[in-house]
C-alpha cells in the first residue's frame, strides 16, 4: 500500500500520456470547480471528454472502476457543466471517461509497472 498522495499525480499523468499516445490533445488537468475537480479534459476527434482517473496500487479498496460512485459521477459533471459555461461550449459534443491505473510495481516511490483500462463513454449526464 503507498500513500494516495504520490499515486494520484503518477497516475493522472500516466493516464494523460496514455491519452496523448492515443491521439487525445489534453486541454487541461486537474480542472476545479468549488470543490469538485476533473482530472483530465481532453478533446478527441471532436469530442470533449472530461476524464476521471483512479489509480490503485492493490485491490484492498476494490477495482479503481467502482470508485467512481453516482455521487462522484454528479461531482465530475457540475464541474464539466462549468467548463463549459466558462469555455463557450455549452453545444459541444462531451462524453465522460474513466480511465483506471493499476500499479504492478513501485521503486523508490514511483510507479514503474503498471496496466492502463480507458473506459470510454463511462456514465451519462441527464440532460
Amino acid at each position: 500500500m503507498y500513500d494516495a498522495h504520490l499515486l494520484g499525480p503518477q497516475g493522472e499523468k500516466i493516464a494523460a500520456d496514455y491519452l496523448s499516445g492515443k491521439g487525445y490533445r489534453i486541454l487541461e488537468r486537474n480542472y476545479r470547480f468549488r470543490r469538485n475537480e476533473i482530472d483530465i479534459i481532453a478533446r478527441h476527434r471532436g469530442v470533449l471528454c472530461f476524464v476521471e482517473v483512479k489509480t490503485r496500487s492493490s485491490d484492498e479498496k476494490g477495482d479503481p472502476l467502482d470508485a467512481v460512485t453516482p455521487q462522484k459521477q454528479q461531482e465530475i459533471i457540475k464541474a464539466a457543466k462549468s467548463y463549459l459555461f466558462r469555455n463557450g461550449g455549452m453545444d459541444t459534443d462531451c462524453r465522460f471517461d474513466v480511465v483506471a491505473v493499476r500499479v504492478r510495481e513501485m521503486g523508490q516511490g514511483l510507479i514503474s509497472s503498471f496496466t492502463v483500462e480507458h473506459v470510454i463513454d463511462a456514465f451519462w449526464a441527464a440532460s
